[in-house]
């Protein structure tokens, strides 16, 4: 990803805040087959501080993505939309389109059936809630879990290369920033979520 300093994201707990509200990632790997995706969603290890995620992979992508074997690339997406030059005035402009992504890069490390279980039981958590169907909730039995599990492959990824990118207009005036979030707050063009990233950002640089 090409990199700006204007809209490099390095604070760590900036990029592990995207990944939490972002976990449907993408998996890239380089097979000797050519270059392999796939969709997964990870969590933030919960036993770490820094940008380790765990996540699994159903059979046979393990296999498909060489999991393990040769480095991974984990694709974060947030916020993104379109940013039309109607928004910055009546100068000479093009288009562009805002977003905040990060890339995570490392070997990962296969886990354990027992640990794969475990990450199972959180992820369902992450999204059932407390009071939702949890992975061991009836109907769901031991056995029937044990299968569900069997199929699939667990992983831990500690990143030895992270880059993050917030692009949000922090090139523009702050009138016009306060103009592309309104454009983006509401109408045809609504982005409600790109619109409360680029607000958070903005109020964020005038604390500074």
């Amino acid at each position: 990803m090409r990199q700006n300093p204007s809209f490099a994201m390095t604070d760590v707990g900036e990029i592990r805040r995207l990944i939490e509200h972002n976990p449907w990632v993408t998996l890239v790997s380089s097979t000797p087959g050519g270059l392999v995706a796939s969709h997964y969603a990870v969590l933030l290890d919960d036993d770490r501080d820094d940008l380790t995620i765990v996540g699994h992979v159903g059979k046979p992508d393990d296999a498909i993505l060489g999991l393990g074997d040769g480095e991974l690339l984990v694709v974060v997406q947030g916020p993104h939309g379109y940013i039309t030059p109607r928004w910055y005035g009546d100068g000479p402009a093009v288009p562009t389109w805002n977003f905040v992504s990060a890339h995570l890069s490392g070997i990962p490390e296969i886990l354990t059936p027992e640990e794969n279980l475990r990450v199972l039981d959180r992820l369902v958590e992450r999204f059932e809630g407390e009071d939702g169907r949890g992975l061991h909730r009836a109907p769901n039995d031991a056995a029937f879990v044990d299968r569900l599990a069997a199929g699939t492959v667990g992983f831990r990824l500690t990143p030895t290369r992270v880059v993050g990118k917030r692009k949000l207009s922090q090139n523009r005036p702050a009138e016009v920033v306060d103009t592309i979030i309104a454009g983006l707050s509401d109408g045809p063009s609504a982005n409600p979520a790109l619109a409360a990233e680029m607000q958070r950002a903005a109020d964020a640089r005038r604390r500074a």
